[in-house]
C-alpha cells in the first residue's frame, strides 16, 4: 500500500489568506479541483508512453492508497466522501486525519501486510509532489538493496537521453557520460522528507513511536538508527512536480485533465444551463456555478463551486477557486485564482505573481521560464519583429536568385549524378527537427565516406572539415566558395524553421556533445549566417571552441544592431569570396 502524507505549508503559520496557507490545502478544500488532485496522486504516473497500457499497469502496482491529511484541513471531495462512507477494501483512496504524527493503526498494519504492491515494502510518498518514476527500475533496486529503510529522491538528471558531468572536488570537469537508459545512484541521507520512503513491512513497527510515524524526518531517522535499522538513500531517474507552486499545480492538472483515461471531461450542475457558454477542451465545473452568456472557457481548466463568470470573460488553462467572481470581458490565463482579485492583468496566485511558464505556439507545449531556453517578450525584436524581417529578406533573396536556380540545377546534374538539393536533418528552435536544404555539393553517399575520413579531420569537436575533401564535386566547390549552395535555406526561413541570422544549424548528434551550450543555442532559430561564420579564425584545435563561444555570445547579445552587423560582414565576405574565384 502507499501512504501519501500531506504536510502543512510553513507559510500558513504567519499568513491567513487562502493562497499563502498552501496551494495543496487550497486544492483539497476546492471541489472539483480536489478530485482532480486526489485522482492523480492516488496512482503512479504512467510508466510508458502507451497511455492505455500504462494506466492498466499503474492500477496493478497501486491497488490501495491512504491519504494522511492535517486534522485542521477542510476537505471537499466526492472521491474521499464516497470512499469514507463505503470503507471498502478497494483501490480507492482512504483519508485519515492526523495531528502531531500519522497514526499507523491496526487497520493500516493489516493492509500493509496484505497489499504487497512493492514486494515486502511499505511505501510512504511525499504528498507535496506528483511523482513520475521508472517503476521497473525502482522495483529492481528494492529487490536487490540490503537495507531496512530506503529514502528515494527522483532526479531528472538520471533520465535516459541525458548527459551527466562528473566534477572533481575543485570543480573541474572529470568526465562526461551519455545516459542511454534510466539510471540510479547511491546518495547521502536527505535532511528532509524524500519523494519516497520505503520501509520493510516486517520492521514497520520499529519505525513508529506509540503507533505513530513522526512527521519530522530527522526524528524518524534517529528512531531507525536507535533500533539498529539499516538506512540507505538512492537517487532514481524520474520527475517531481511541486504542487505547492503555481506552475507545478497547473502543469499537474493539465496532465490529469488531458489524460484520456483520467477523470471525466466535465462536471456540471444539472440545474444550470451552459448552452450560451463555449467550452473548448477539458473543463471541470463545480456546483452552483453561474456563467453569463458570451463566456469562453478553454481547457484544461477547473472552476470551483459558487463561481460567477460575467459576460464576455475568457478563462484559459486556469484554476478558479470557490466563490470567485470574474469581471466582465476579463482574460484569466495560466494562473491559479485562490481569492478575489481586483487586477487580473498579471496572472498569479492571489497576489498577481506571473506564471512560471509560457505557451509555445510552434511546438504546442508549455515551456518553463526557468528552463535553460532563453525567453523574450512577445512584442520585442526577437519575439516578433525578427520574424517579419526574416520573411522580408528571404522573399527578396529568393526573388533575386530564382532566375538563376534552373542554371545552377543543370550544372549540378551535369557535373555529378544525384538530386539537385540535399536535405539534412538538423535541430531548430527548442530542439525541433527540420530538413535543412542546400544545393548538393558532394557526390552521393558522402555521409558514409565521411566516417572513413574522420581520422584526417582538420577541426576539433564533432564537426568535420578537411581542405581537399574528395567528396566535393567541381561545381560543388564553386557553390561552396561563393556561398550559393546555401540559398535554398531561405525556403527554411520562410517556413519558420530558420532565421537569416542565428547559430549554425547542427544535427542532434553534434548538439548532444555540448550539453551546457546546446540549450542556449536552441533558444533561437538557427541562421543562414551567424556570428561564428563571419568571425571564425580556423585556427588548429580552436574551431569547436570558437563555434560554441560565438553561438552562445550571439544568443546573449541578440539585437537588431547585432543582426545588421552580421549581415554587413556576411555580404562583404561573400563579395570577396566571389571575386577571388576569378
Amino acid at each position: 500500500m502507499n501512504l501519501i502524507i500531506l504536510q502543512e505549508n510553513s507559510l500558513s503559520k504567519t499568513n491567513k489568506d487562502r493562497c499563502s496557507e498552501g496551494l495543496l490545502r487550497f486544492a483539497f478544500s476546492n471541489r472539483p479541483l480536489s478530485d482532480v488532485v486526489i485522482n492523480g496522486l492516488g496512482r503512479y504516473w504512467a510508466p510508458n508512453d502507451q497511455k492505455k497500457e500504462a494506466v492498466e499497469y499503474s492500477r496493478k502496482i497501486q491497488p490501495g492508497v491512504v491519504f494522511a491529511i492535517p486534522q485542521d484541513w477542510t476537505v471537499e471531495s466526492d472521491i474521499l466522501a464516497n470512499r469514507q462512507s463505503k470503507r471498502s477494501h478497494s483501490s480507492e483512496p482512504l483519508l485519515i486525519p492526523y495531528s502531531g504524527g500519522v497514526s499507523i493503526g491496526p487497520e493500516l498494519m493489516s493492509r500493509a501486510g496484505q497489499e504487497q504492491t512493492m514486494g515486502s515494502w511499505f511505501v510512504v510518498s511525499n504528498g507535496r509532489y506528483a511523482l513520475k518514476s521508472n517503476y521497473t527500475l525502482l522495483r529492481k533496486i528494492l529487490d536487490n538493496i540490503a537495507a531496512d529503510v530506503v529514502a528515494v529522491n527522483l532526479s531528472p538528471e538520471l533520465l535516459s537521453e541525458r548527459e551527466k558531468v562528473r566534477l572533481t572536488d575543485k570543480g573541474a570537469v572529470a568526465g562526461l557520460s551519455r545516459l542511454y537508459s534510466d539510471s540510479a545512484e547511491l546518495a547521502l541521507i536527505p535532511g528532509g522528507w524524500p519523494h519516497y520512503l520505503f520501509v520493510r513491512t516486517a520492521i514497520l513497527e520499529k519505525t513508529l513511536v506509540d503507533g505513530s510515524m513522526s512527521l519530522s524526518f530527522p526524528a524518524l531517522m534517529k528512531r531507525c538508527r536507535s533500533n539498529g535499522l539499516t538506512v540507505k538513500a538512492v537517487n532514481v531517474a524520474g520527475k517531481a512536480l511541486d504542487l505547492e507552486t503555481e506552475s507545478g499545480l497547473l502543469r499537474f492538472c493539465r496532465t490529469e485533465l488531458t489524460d484520456t483515461h483520467g477523470p471525466s471531461r466535465r462536471k456540471q450542475n444539472t440545474k444550470t444551463d451552459f448552452s450560451d457558454t463555449k467550452f473548448v477542451g477539458q473543463v471541470f465545473v463545480g456546483k452552483n456555478v453561474h456563467i453569463e452568456p458570451g463566456v469562453v472557457v478553454v481547457g484544461p481548466s477547473v472552476i470551483g463551486d459558487d463561481v460567477v463568470v460575467k459576460e464576455g470573460a475568457v478563462i484559459h488553462s486556469s484554476i478558479i477557486g470557490p466563490g470567485i467572481s470574474i469581471p466582465r470581458n476579463q482574460l484569466v490565463q495560466d494562473c491559479v485564482v485562490a481569492e478575489q482579485q481586483q487586477d487580473y492583468k498579471q496572472p498569479g496566485c492571489a497576489k498577481g505573481k506571473k506564471s512560471s511558464y509560457i505557451y509555445d505556439r510552434y511546438s504546442g507545449h508549455f515551456l518553463d521560464i526557468s528552463s535553460p531556453f532563453r525567453i523574450w517578450p512577445r512584442f520585442s525584436y526577437v519575439g516578433c519583429f525578427k520574424r517579419i524581417v526574416d520573411c522580408t529578406v528571404a522573399i527578396m533573396v529568393l526573388a533575386l536568385f530564382l532566375p538563376l536556380m534552373p542554371f545552377i540545377a543543370l550544372a549540378i546534374k551535369l557535373n555529378s549524378p544525384g538530386p539537385v538539393f540535399y536535405g539534412d536533418k538538423r535541430q531548430g528552435l527548442h530542439g525541433r527537427n527540420f530538413r535543412c536544404l542546400k544545393f548538393r555539393t558532394m557526390i552521393t553517399g558522402a555521409a558514409k565516406i565521411q566516417e572513413k575520413l574522420r581520422v584526417v579531420s582538420q577541426v576539433d569537436g564533432p564537426q568535420f572539415k578537411m581542405t581537399d575533401d574528395p567528396r566535393i564535386s567541381t561545381v560543388g566547390r564553386f557553390l561552396r566558395e561563393t556561398y550559393i549552395d546555401e540559398i535554398p535555406q531561405f525556403f527554411n526561413v520562410l517556413l519558420g524553421q530558420m532565421s537569416v541570422v542565428g547559430p549554425r544549424p547542427s544535427p542532434e548528434s553534434e548538439n548532444t556533445l555540448c550539453p551546457f551550450w546546446r540549450d542556449a543555442r536552441l533558444s533561437v532559430r538557427p541562421g543562414v549566417t551567424g556570428m561564428w561564420q563571419v568571425n571564425r579564425t580556423r585556427q588548429a584545435m580552436k574551431d569547436f571552441q570558437e563555434w560554441i563561444y560565438y553561438d552562445t555570445e550571439y544568443v546573449r547579445s541578440l539585437s537588431l544592431k547585432t543582426d545588421l552587423l552580421i549581415c554587413f560582414q556576411t555580404t562583404r565576405k561573400m563579395i570577396g569570396s566571389f571575386i577571388n574565384q576569378f
